[in-house]
């Protein structure tokens, strides 16, 4: 399993501006084979950080989300809506239970 966590500090203003985009861009991307999450949030304490947590069946599943349409008209909302900085994490995981 890949677990994809990541923080996109930008502004209120430019989080509210992409806002149907992000919409599109969660639910499509919910919708694809081997996706178990993607859920955008913002921060409760820092509305300017936009939080992105993805849950993939595979890396190769990943790559294929990368080449979507979604992901190119994603891209294009962050290009018009530049955030200050991002930061994205990839990590191989095994679901573990407590108890």
């Amino acid at each position: 399993m890949i677990i994809v966590n990541a923080k996109i500090e930008s502004t209120a203003d430019n989080i509210a501006a992409m806002k149907d985009a992000i919409g599109t861009m969660q639910d499509a991307s919910r919708a694809e084979e081997g996706c178990y999450d993607y859920t955008f949030s913002v921060e409760l304490h820092d509305p300017n950080v936009l939080r992105i947590t993805e849950k993939w069946e595979s890396m190769d599943h990943l790559k294929v989300h990368f080449a979507t349409p979604h992901m190119a008209e994603f891209q294009k909302a962050m290009a018009a809506h530049p955030p200050k900085s991002s930061d994205v994490n990839f990590f191989e995981a095994t679901e573990t239970s407590i108890g």
